[in-house]
């Protein structure tokens, strides 16, 4: 069922079935995924047509990529937002596409790895991965042999992790035919103005995790100190804790509740070093939040949604909870990280049949996928045979009024 919705695209029956093959494995292969523990023990002839189809057969993972995000947005949990995840993969040499000695936020040190993001499609049950980045450092892009060897596209470039995930759901939103979600990911101060600018210009909703050192624009003409003024986030937000409102929310994944105390002040723009701050049509909303028993705010967010309230907006901001603990319960299991190859080509192939086999688990554990894919309790179709459509589409749960929201009642004081 999965193979002929989402890689009917794919030119010829022998792709589709060794796309069946290299699915079943993720699924079903105990230790690390790799090509080798795919194929099985003394499987050579088998072990080299994955290694064709994976790493230098030229089928395109988008179209693949765009149908998995339309059925997702068709038959799971009613989904909330888009969620970029960053995704580190740290390696031992330097022969593998996009690898580099490069400093990670996400680790809090230099380390010799891959940098990625996902995108995933998140609601407060589930989340699944439909869209992935490969960060190129410069040398990547720059050295002609080096290029050619992994099969880098011309038109790739290096850029930073946020700006390869800010042109991808850029993309998406322009050409995959979805409905309009909110965007939510983290932030670094040197890329918050481009990359506000980027989803104004497409009127693309976010919700953006920032430093509390950022300086923010807020405030307008007034007899006594005529603005508009630059503070850093941080100070800004502590200076409104008066207005502070209580919100009780369950954490993903968690049984016990936790409080949250929030508030929020409108901003004109984010000003950076090289430009003074943009004029935007829209308006902008610095949200930040405390822990129950912290003295200053740790956590905050810079959103254009100005229609929704205050703890709804820090509901959508904490999907990225669900995204994480789905990507450590789901799909590091079924291999995202595993991939050993050298290819450009190789790399998003992998990361789209590991996307399909992540949904597969998730979906079939909650009884929305027909028995006999990849997961499910039957055995799963041979490598041969033909597998048909679905006659009809599961049904949309009705949308919870609040993702996340705690058996207690939220409320706002």
């Amino acid at each position: 069922m999965l193979i002929s919705l989402f890689f009917e695209s794919l030119p010829r029956r022998d792709q589709r079935n060794w796309a069946r093959v290299y699915l079943n494995g993720l699924v079903r292969t105990n230790g690390k995924k790799t090509i080798r523990n795919i194929a099985g023990t003394g499987a050579s002839s088998v072990e080299q047509s994955l290694q064709q189809f994976i790493s230098k057969s030229p089928w395109d993972w988008t179209p693949v990529r765009r149908s998995l995000a339309q059925y997702l947005e068709r038959t799971a949990q009613r989904p909330l937002a888009w969620v970029v995840q960053p995704m580190v993969i740290e390696k031992a040499g330097d022969r593998s596409v996009g690898v580099g000695r490069q400093f990670v936020p996400q680790l809090g040190r230099t380390a010799n790895c891959q940098q990625s993001s996902g995108i995933w499609l998140a609601s407060s049950e589930a989340s699944f991965p439909v869209e992935w980045t490969l960060t190129l450092p410069g040398p990547w892009t720059s050295e002609l042999l080096r290029r050619r060897r992994a099969g880098i596209p011309d038109t790739a470039r290096s850029l930073t992790p946020v700006q390869d995930a800010v042109h991808a759901v850029q993309r998406m939103a322009a050409s995959w035919q979805l409905q309009r979600r909110p965007v939510v990911m983290e932030v670094a101060n040197t890329d918050i103005a481009q990359s506000i600018e980027s989803f104004a210009f497409q009127d693309i909703p976010f919700v953006f995790k920032v430093d509390g050192s950022l300086p923010v624009a807020f405030g307008g003409a007034g007899r006594q100190r005529p603005g508009p003024h630059v503070a850093p986030a941080r100070e800004l937000i502590d200076s409104l804790r008066s207005q502070r409102r209580v919100v009780e929310w369950t954490r993903h994944g968690r049984a016990e509740g936790a409080v949250t105390l929030l508030t929020s002040a409108a901003i004109l723009a984010t000003p950076s070093e090289d430009r003074p701050a943009p004029v935007l049509a829209t308006p902008l909303l610095l949200m930040g939040a405390w822990t129950e028993a912290a003295l200053l705010p740790s956590e905050f967010w810079i959103t254009n949604i100005g229609d929704r309230p205050l703890a709804q907006l820090f509901l959508l901001a904490k999907l990225t909870d669900r995204v994480s603990l789905d990507f450590t319960e789901t799909c590091e299991p079924v291999g995202i990280r595993d991939f050993e190859g050298r290819s450009f080509r190789g790399w998003h192939h992998h990361a789209t049949l590991a996307s399909v086999a992540h949904a597969s688990m998730l979906l079939t554990a909650r009884g929305r996928i027909p028995e006999g894919c990849p997961g499910s309790a039957r055995p799963a179709a041979t490598a041969a045979a033909p597998m048909a459509r679905p006659a009809t589409p599961p049904r949309l749960p009705p949308r919870p009024l609040i993702p996340g929201q705690s058996p207690r009642r939220e409320y706002s004081r």
